[in-house]
């Protein structure tokens, strides 16, 4: 993961099963960065503020890092998810969490998984599991996202177009 990432293109796709994928992925040149571990996501948000707007500030902790992740506005598009994305690494999580309690923010939602990394060069590609299934993400320019997509043997009906705060709401898990 980057620190600094001003627009943000990627798939969530559906897939039945995390069984073989990695080896799919490796075999299109990505390399393992992170294996399967925990990641807990939590949400913060004034009110509805933030999600009014049509954005979300997220503090992230994977792989013993810490990230504070600000997601712009959707930007409209059939299959991928596009859009601005700022994104630095905290030294401290719980001094964060405590600057953004002073600024009245309060922690609206909490989701966790279990998450693999993989990169190359040109893609980053995550493994979920979820309580409510497999997803693979594909991250990068919507040109090599399509055509990694191809090469993996999934169509746009792979795609997942919701996002997984709505869909651990879906799933009375927030």
């Amino acid at each position: 993961m980057e620190d600094h990432k001003s627009i943000e293109t990627e798939v969530k796709l559906k897939v039945p099963t995390l069984d073989g994928l990695q080896a799919r992925l490796e075999g299109l040149g990505f390399i393992l960065k992170v294996s399967a571990q925990p990641e807990c996501s939590v949400l913060w948000d004034r009110g509805c503020e933030l999600l009014d707007q049509g954005c979300a500030l997220r503090v992230r902790r994977y792989a013993g890092l810490a990230w504070l992740t600000w997601k712009g506005p959707k930007i409209a598009d059939a299959m991928l998810k596009v859009r601005p994305e700022e994104e630095t690494e905290i030294a401290d999580p719980a001094s964060l969490e405590r600057i953004l309690e002073a600024l009245g923010f309060a922690p609206v939602m909490r989701m966790e998984k279990t998450r693999a990394l993989l990169e190359r060069a040109d893609l980053v590609a995550c493994l979920d599991e979820t309580p409510f299934g497999c997803f693979m993400e594909l991250e990068g320019d919507a040109v090599v996202i399509y055509e990694a997509m191809a090469a993996l043997g999934f169509g746009p009906e792979a795609a997942e177009p919701r996002s997984y705060p709505s869909l651990f709401r879906e799933h009375g898990l927030a």
